[in-house]
C-alpha cells in the first residue's frame, strides 16, 4: 500500500443523475465509510436504507440532534457539520457540494471539499457550476458528468384550479405556503405540507400522504428542492423571490432548477411552470434550466477551521482570518461567530474563559444552532448559561434539563405553535446528545426524541386538519373517474347524502345542503356528487309525497306548506282569497312534470285545510236563496266578516241570513263562527297572502281589548274582526253585544253607569269614557246622586248620542267569548 494516494472523484450533473445513488453503493461496498447529507432529513433517510443493508449494530447517525452510534459502527449517514472527520473510514462521500458557495453554511462545505478524505475513496456530489473551482482547489480529483435520466420541459403558467394532478407548488414564506393550501384544500381537495421547520418525522409523514395518493398536491418551500424524491410530475413556481436570512432577492437560475428538477423522476419526464400572482419565468431562466447550463461558480466560500483557543480575542481574531487561496472569500457571520461576539463583551464569560479549554469549550457552547430564530438575546444568554453550568458543575443541573424539555412536551396549540416548539425541542436535542456536558446522555435524549416524535405528530395531525380534505379528494377521482351508475351513493333516513362512503350534506325536501363547512369549489363538488346520488333518491321523494296523508303536512305561519316538518311549497296570491296559488320550492333535482305532481298534491291537502277551518262559511254559500246570493258572496270574499256591511241588509234578509250563521250586526256582517281560534287563524293566513303581506301576529285566544300592534298593516284589524274604540280595539263580538245592552238600556233617558264596566271591556276606568263614545254612548254627569248607588270613580249618568227606535237585545245579540284570534273592523257608524 505504500505509496498509495486515495482517489478522488467528483460526480456532477442535474437533479435526477443518480449521483446520491451510486454514493450509497460504494459507501456500502467498502469496509468503513461516512457521507455527509446537508439536510438532517437527508441522513435519516439514507440511515435507514444503510440499516436495511448492513444491520443496525454496524451503522451509525450522527447529526446535531441525534446520536446513534453503536459499539460496531462501521457505515455512518451524518449532516455534513457534523461528519467525525476523526475517524479513518476506507469512503468518504459529501452530497450536494455546490453549497460551498452558500454565504452561510458555505464555509462547512468548503472545509471537507479541502480536508475530508477516505482512506481508499473519496467522492462528492453535486451540480456541474462547481466544476472550475472544485478542479483548482482539488487539482487530483477526477471529475465524472451525468445526464439527467428524464427531460425538464417549461410549461408555462397555469391557475391553481388547472394545475394537473402530481403537482408541487412552490412558495417562498409560510405564510404563502399556507395561503395557496388553503385554497388547494378549497378548489382540489387538499394537500400535503413541506416547510424547512418541520421536523423529519413530520416532513415524512406529509411526503406519505403525498406519495399514498390520498392528496395530489404538495405545497412546500424551497425545502423540497434538496433530496426529496417523489412522484411529482409538475413544479409551479407560486414566486420568484425569496428572503435568504437576510434581505429578499429574486431566485438564481440553478435555485430554479434545483426546484424544478423535482419533477420528473427516474425515466419519467417532468415540467414546470408558475401559478398564482407570479410572473412569467425570464426566458434566459428557462432555457437554462431546461438545458442545464449554468454560469459557473466563481466563489466559494471559507471561514478558517485552524483556531486560536489561547484566549477569546485570539478566537475571534482567527476566525476572521482572510481566506489562503484563490477563489475563495469570507461568506456572512454564522450565528456561532455573533453569539461568541456577543459573550465577549461580558465580563463574568471572560472571567470565566480562562484557559484554552474553557475557551474551547465557550466556542462549543456558541455553536448550539439557533433553531428558534427568535430575533432577540435569548439564544446567545441560553449559550451563556450552558457555558456557565458546565464549567461551574461540569455539567448541567438535571432538573433544569429536565424542566426545559418538559415544558415544550404540549401537543396541544396551532401549526406556528407546534413547530415553535419543535425549533426548542431541536435545541435541547441537540444539547442532550453532548455526553460531555449531560450526565445520563442517552437517557435525555431519548427523552428529548420522545417530545420530538410527539410533537411532530401533532403537527401532522395539525396539517392534515386544515389542508386536507380526504372526503373531496376521493370523490374528486371518482367522479373523474366513474361512470355514474359506478357510484356508491344512499340517502340515510335521517337525510344525509354519503357517496362513496363519506358524507357529502343533508337533503330535506327536495332540496340538497351541501355539507355547511364547504364553500367555494369544494361546495360545487359536492353538489356535483349530490346529483349523481339524487338521481334515483329525487323520484322516490315525490312518489312518497303524492301517496302521503294529509297529516304529513302542515301550514307553517308564514304561509310555506312542509311535508314532514320541511318546508316544499310557498303560498301565493290566489284568483280568489279562499284558494292561493301554491308554488312549489326551487329545486334543480325537479323536472316540469314532477313539480306539477308535487303541486295537485298539495292543493288537495291545502283545498282540505281551508274547507274544513273555515266549514260554516262553506257551508252558508252553498245557500240556494237567489236573496243572499249577493251578501254571501261579500261575505266570501270577507272570509266570514265584511266590516260596516250590515247597514245596507233589509230586514227582510236578516232571518235567513241568522238561519246561516250570518248576524247583520251594528259594525259588521259577519259569522261568529269564524272568529274563533282556528278559523281565525286560517283567515289570518289567508288575508296575508291575499294582500302581499308577513302574517302578522295575532292577540292571545281570550283577550277583549288590545292596544293596536304597531306592525299590523292598514284595514287588517277591521279584517280580523276588532273594533276602533278610542285608544283600543275590541273584540267584535263583545262591541255588538255591549252596544246592544246599552242601546237598549238606555232607549228613553240616561241611565246610571253600570259599575264593572271598565272591568268588562278589560280597560282603564279613565279611558272608558272615550271607549263608550265611539260604541255611541257619552257618559253625563249626575248630579246630586249617591256615589255609594253609581260606584267609583264618579257618579255619572250613561246616555246615548243619538235616540232613534232600539230593538231589544235578543239571544242572537249574545255572542259567546269564544274564541281566540277573535278580532274585526272598526265601527264605521
Amino acid at each position: 500500500m505504500a505509496g498509495f494516494a486515495p482517489r478522488v472523484k467528483a460526480v456532477l450533473g442535474p437533479t435526477n443523475t443518480g449521483k446520491t445513488h451510486l454514493a450509497m453503493e460504494r459507501l456500502l461496498a467498502h469496509a468503513s465509510g461516512i457521507i455527509g447529507f446537508p439536510l438532517r432529513l437527508l441522513a435519516r433517510e439514507n440511515y435507514d436504507r444503510m440499516v436495511a443493508a448492513k444491520g443496525a449494530r454496524h451503522v451509525a447517525l450522527i447529526t446535531g440532534e441525534e446520536k446513534i452510534v453503536p459499539p460496531e459502527a462501521r457505515w455512518f449517514a451524518c449532516t455534513v457539520e457534523a461528519m467525525p472527520l476523526d475517524r479513518l473510514v476506507e469512503f468518504v462521500a459529501v452530497d450536494e457540494i455546490q453549497l460551498c458557495a452558500d454565504p452561510d453554511r458555505g464555509h462547512v462545505f468548503t472545509d471537507r471539499l479541502l480536508h475530508a478524505r477516505g482512506l481508499v475513496e473519496t467522492m462528492f456530489l453535486g451540480a456541474e457550476t462547481i466544476r472550475p473551482l472544485l478542479q483548482r482547489l482539488v487539482p487530483d480529483a477526477a471529475v465524472e458528468t451525468r445526464p439527467r435520466l428524464s427531460q425538464l420541459t417549461y410549461a408555462g403558467a397555469a391557475k391553481l384550479t388547472r394545475l394537473p394532478a402530481r403537482s408541487a407548488i412552490v412558495a417562498f414564506s409560510a405564510g404563502e405556503v399556507y395561503a395557496i393550501a388553503e385554497m388547494v384544500r378549497r378548489r382540489r381537495g387538499g394537500c400535503a405540507v413541506v416547510m424547512g421547520r418541520l421536523s423529519p418525522r413530520t416532513r415524512n409523514a406529509q411526503v406519505a400522504l403525498y406519495q399514498a395518493k390520498e392528496v395530489d398536491f404538495l405545497v412546500a418551500t424551497d425545502a423540497i428542492g434538496m433530496g426529496l424524491n417523489m412522484d411529482v410530475d409538475h413544479v409551479a413556481f407560486a414566486g420568484l423571490s425569496k428572503f435568504d436570512g437576510h434581505r429578499p432577492r429574486p431566485l438564481t437560475a440553478p435555485e430554479i432548477a434545483q426546484i424544478a428538477g423535482r419533477a420528473g423522476r427516474g425515466m419519467r419526464d417532468g415540467t414546470f411552470g408558475t401559478t398564482a400572482h407570479c410572473p412569467p419565468l425570464p426566458e434566459e431562466a428557462v432555457r437554462a434550466v431546461e438545458n442545464h447550463s449554468f454560469s459557473a461558480l466563481e466563489q466559494l466560500c471559507w471561514r478558517n477551521a485552524d483556531l486560536d483557543f489561547s484566549d477569546i480575542d485570539a478566537l475571534l481574531a482567527s476566525l476572521s482570518a482572510p481566506p489562503p487561496l484563490p477563489g475563495l472569500v469570507r461568506g456572512n457571520d454564522a450565528s456561532d461567530v455573533e453569539t461568541l461576539a456577543a459573550l465577549a463583551r461580558e465580563p463574568e464569560i471572560r472571567a470565566l474563559a480562562d484557559s484554552r479549554r474553557r475557551v474551547g469549550l465557550l466556542w462549543e457552547s456558541c455553536q448550539i444552532p439557533d433553531f428558534r430564530k427568535l430575533a432577540d438575546d435569548t439564544h446567545t444568554k441560553l449559550c451563556a448559561r450552558i457555558f456557565g453550568h458546565v464549567v461551574r458543575d461540569g455539567a448541567l443541573p438535571t432538573d433544569w434539563l429536565a424542566a426545559q424539555i418538559a415544558a415544550l412536551a404540549r401537543p396541544e396549540g396551532d401549526i406556528d405553535t407546534l413547530m415553535q416548539r419543535l425549533a426548542g425541542i431541536r435545541v435541547w436535542t441537540y444539547i442532550a446528545a453532548r455526553a460531555d456536558w449531560v450526565r445520563e446522555s442517552a437517557h435525555w435524549q431519548a427523552q428529548a426524541r420522545d417530545v420530538e416524535d410527539l410533537l411532530s405528530d401533532a403537527l401532522h395531525e395539525r396539517l392534515i386538519s386544515r389542508f386536507v380534505d380526504r372526503r373531496a379528494t376521493h370523490l374528486l377521482r371518482r367522479l373523474d373517474a366513474a361512470e355514474a351508475d359506478d357510484l356508491l351513493a344512499a340517502v340515510t333516513r335521517r337525510g344525509e347524502v354519503v357517496v362513496e362512503g363519506h358524507p357529502v350534506g343533508d337533503v330535506a325536501g327536495f332540496s340538497f345542503h351541501p355539507d355547511p363547512q364547504a364553500a367555494g369549489e369544494e361546495k360545487k363538488l359536492f353538489l356535483r356528487a349530490a346529483r349523481r346520488a339524487l338521481r334515483a333518491e329525487m323520484p322516490r321523494r315525490v312518489m312518497a309525497l303524492q301517496a302521503a296523508e294529509d297529516g304529513a303536512f302542515a301550514l307553517l305561519a308564514d304561509a310555506r306548506i312542509a311535508w314532514e316538518s320541511v318546508p316544499v311549497a310557498r303560498l301565493r296570491r290566489g284568483r280568489t282569497p279562499l284558494r292561493p296559488h301554491i308554488e312549489v320550492l326551487a329545486s334543480e333535482f325537479l323536472d316540469g312534470p314532477q313539480r306539477e305532481r308535487i303541486r295537485r298534491r298539495l292543493q288537495a291537502f291545502l283545498d282540505a285545510a281551508i274547507r274544513r277551518d273555515l266549514a260554516p262559511l262553506f257551508a252558508a254559500a252553498e245557500s240556494r236563496d237567489p236573496a243572499l246570493r249577493g251578501p254571501l258572496h261579500r261575505l266570501v270574499e270577507g272570509l266570514g266578516l265584511v266590516p260596516g256591511a250590515a247597514d245596507d241588509i233589509p230586514p227582510a234578509l236578516r232571518g235567513p241570513l241568522k238561519a246561516l250563521g250570518v248576524r247583520a250586526g251594528r259594525y259588521a256582517l259577519f259569522m261568529p263562527a269564524v272568529l274563533k281560534p282556528r278559523a281565525q287563524a286560517m283567515r289570518a293566513l289567508l288575508w296575508a297572502i291575499q294582500h302581499g303581506r308577513r302574517v302578522p301576529t295575532l292577540p292571545a285566544p281570550g283577550l277583549v281589548s288590545i292596544i293596536a300592534p304597531a306592525d299590523w298593516p292598514e284595514e287588517f284589524a277591521d279584517a280580523m274582526g276588532w273594533v276602533a274604540a278610542g285608544p283600543v280595539l275590541l273584540r267584535l263580538d263583545i262591541a255588538e253585544r255591549l252596544a246592544a245592552e246599552l242601546c237598549w238600556a238606555t232607549r228613553r233617558r240616561p241611565v246610571p253607569l253600570p259599575a264593572g264596566l271598565a272591568s268588562r271591556l278589560s280597560v282603564r276606568a279613565e279611558i272608558l269614557p272615550a271607549v263608550l263614545r265611539r260604541l255611541g254612548m257619552r257618559v253625563l254627569p249626575a248630579a246630586g246622586l249617591s256615589p255609594e248607588i253609581f260606584g267609583p270613580p264618579a257618579p255619572a249618568m250613561l246616555a246615548a248620542l243619538r235616540r232613534r227606535p232600539v230593538p231589544p237585545p235578543g239571544p242572537a245579540a249574545a255572542v259567546p267569548d269564544s274564541g281566540p284570534f277573535a278580532a274585526l273592523a272598526a265601527l264605521r257608524r
